[in-house]
Order: C-alpha cells, then structure tokens, then sequence
C-alpha cells in the first residue's frame, strides 16, 4: 500500500508523544513494506527528534517548491484575539492559514505521492483533507485523546470531517461512546498505542541506599503537573530520608521551572529533586526508579506512563484524569488520588512506605501492558488499512 500519514502541526525537534506516535508510524509502516509519506507543517526546517527511515518520504507543507510559507502575523494576532473570547474560533484560524496558503501544497503532494490511504492524525488535518480538498481517497482519523473533546473546544467547521471519515480510531474502549452516540453508524475502532515490551523490568526487590521516583514529561504546569510532585515530595521528604526524585522533560515555560527550583531550594531538597533534562534512553531512567509519578491533569493516553508500566513500576496518578483512570486500576497496578498535593502525597506514602505493594502493582502493571505489544497494534493497525482501502 502507499500510506500517506498527515499530521499539520510541528515536527523539527519535538519530543512529545505526538510527534514519537508519528515517527513510530511511518517506521514500522516502511518495515511492513509500504511505501510511506509524511506530511507535517512546521516553520521551522530540520531534524525530527524522533528519526524516521530514509525510505520515508516527507514533506513540510511550508517549504514546498523551493517557497516558504509562514505563519503571517495578522493571523497570528487574529487568532489570539479569538482564542481570548472563544478557544473555538482561535484554533479556527490554524485550519483558515492550511486552506488558504498550503491547500495548493496539499494537492501537489498528493498527486505526486499517490496515497491509497491516508491516516489524519486530527481533525484539522482530516477537515482539510476531506472538506476542502474533497479527495475521494480513504481518510482514517486518529484520536489522540477523549473524543468528547472534539464537539466542545475543536472547530465547529472540523466536525463534519469526523462523520465523513472512512473511519476513525479510538485509543481506549471508552473513548468509543461520544462518537457512536452522536453517529451510530460510523465505523469506530479501539487501537492504543504502542507499550515497548522490556525484557528487563526494574528491580523493585533489590536491596538499595536509595529510592527513586521518577517523573517523565514535559515540565507544563497546566498539563503534567509536575509541581504536584515537588510539592508533595516536600511534605514526605524529612519521613522517608532515603528518598529521591528525578523529573525528566523538556522546560515548557523556564519562569515555571524556576519557580519549582525555588520552592525545592526553600525545603532544602536540591540534592534529592533534581531536574534531569531530556533523554532518548527512557528505558534506562526508568529501569532505575522505584515509583512513576503521573499526577497529569487531562491525558489522552500518556506514553511515558505505559511505558513506566511495563517496566514494572507502579504508577501514582489522579482519579480525575481521562485515560490514565482507565489505564491504571487503583490498587492493582497503582494508586488513583484525589487532586492536590496532599492527597497526591498520601498516594505517594502508600507504595513509598511499603515494598511489597510496589512489588505486587508493579508486577501486575507490567503484566496489564502486554496488550500492546508493537506486534499486536501495528498488526491492528495493519489490517484496518488493508481493509479500508477495500470498502
């Protein structure tokens, strides 16, 4: 098959699991024996944080045909206009700049590549792709997130593409019930994403000097909360003396991870939480951690979590949280809290004071993730692709 995968947002150095699930997917799809096309719009031209196969072809919709298009400023400050009286009609301008100025781009790439099939990866992309363009290609729409999200804070214009969509895929069960309720006849299917399968867990049984808890992400106050951690931590530091922790992540905002320093430095603990930067060897950070710590306030799926899970570490997160409720089960193969630092503190406490039950909810989050072994979702993945093409 020729796969074209659309994802109109940025790629040159991001380290989000959004960009890791697209890189991931034209890999995979090439080592299938496809022939692949990436298609992103980014102002900036360079290397992806996540590289893909040279067999890969990609293409940046603001530098096609030696042009470069960018973002203009009146749009940029008409969408922040809007985005102050309605986030709707902000994100609105974002699909206005792709019709308007790369829409010729689209076409030209499109005819030269061929597709079969193409994998929008939102809404925005499929709006354009199938309202605008009005290809007759098959377009299947990935979700990223809770799919209710899409008829409250998405373009009202980037709706009607979810219900023309040849299909549209869901990332946990119970994702599939906003849409099936709003279009019961429309082809929804439940594939998660991708969980490494490490051959080697962490060692929670294994005597040690000192404990760690680790933190994966980028450092967004309104998204991960990492300073939930800090300051839950600094409420258990003095009572478990033999504990550390490790936060590692690309800085989203410096005043934000400044005024955790702060806060870390004021309870005298600069040496046990420690700000670690980003890696490319997750495996490595996590195989010496003891507890992941996820106290994210909106997830759609959350990578670094899963992956933290099937190394055999048993996670703390909230109750509160879309996905991650799902994915961990409270007391099985971690601990749900109420929001807040306290409440998160207690969380914390419960596997923090007790090795057996960072054993047991360790072992069985590991054992929770084999469903998503690259084999099964790629195959899921796969098939629905071949099936697609044949409707």
């Amino acid at each position: 098959m020729k796969i074209a995968l659309a994802n109109f947002s940025k790629m040159v150095g991001d380290t989000g699991g959004f960009a890791k699930v697209f890189s991931a997917f034209a890999n995979e799809m090439t080592r299938r024996g496809h022939q692949v096309t990436m298609i992103y719009s980014d102002d900036c031209q360079g290397e992806f944080f996540y590289p893909v196969a040279d067999d890969v072809r990609v293409y940046n919709l603001r530098y096609c045909n030696g042009t470069k298009i960018l973002f203009p400023t009146w749009m940029k400050i008409k969408r922040e206009l809007l985005r102050a009286i309605d986030t709707r009609k902000g994100r609105g301008v974002n699909d206005e700049f792709h019709e308007k100025y790369l829409l010729s781009n689209l076409k030209t790439i499109l005819k030269e590549t061929q597709p079969d099939i193409i994998v929008s990866f939102h809404p925005m992309a499929s709006k354009i792709i199938i309202c605008d363009l009005e290809t007759d290609i098959p377009v299947i729409t990935m979700s990223h997130g809770d799919p209710e999200d899409y008829f409250h804070t998405y373009p009202v214009e980037e709706i009607p593409a979810i219900e023309r969509s040849t299909a549209n895929q869901v990332l946990l069960p119970s994702f599939v019930k906003p849409l099936r309720q709003r279009y019961p006849h429309l082809r929804v299917e439940v594939i998660g994403n991708v969980v490494p399968q490490y051959e080697e867990p962490a060692d929670l049984a294994a005597p040690k000097s000192r404990y760690k808890i680790l933190f994966v992400g980028r450092l967004v106050r309104g998204h991960k909360q990492p300073h939930l951690l800090v300051e839950a931590f600094c409420r258990l530091a003095d009572e478990f003396p033999q504990w550390d922790v490790e936060l590692w992540g690309a800085d989203d905002k410096v005043s934000f991870t400044k005024s955790m320093q702060r806060k870390i430095d004021q309870a005298g603990l600069h040496d046990r939480i420690v700000f670690k930067g980003t890696t490319r060897d997750v495996a490595s950070v996590l195989r010496q951690g003891d507890i992941f710590a996820f106290p994210s306030a909106y997830e759609g799926w959350g990578l670094s979590l899963t992956e933290a899970m099937s190394m055999g570490l048993p996670a703390v997160g909230l109750q509160s949280c879309v996905a991650v409720n799902e994915i961990i089960k409270d007391g099985e193969t971690g601990i749900l809290t109420s929001d807040g630092a306290t409440a998160y503190a207690e969380g914390l406490r419960t596997l923090m004071e007790n090795v057996d039950a960072r054993k047991r909810m360790g072992a069985a989050a590991r054992e929770s993730m084999r469903p998503y072994s690259a084999e099964a979702i790629w195959g899921k993945w796969e098939a629905l692709l071949k099936d697609c093409v044949a409707v």
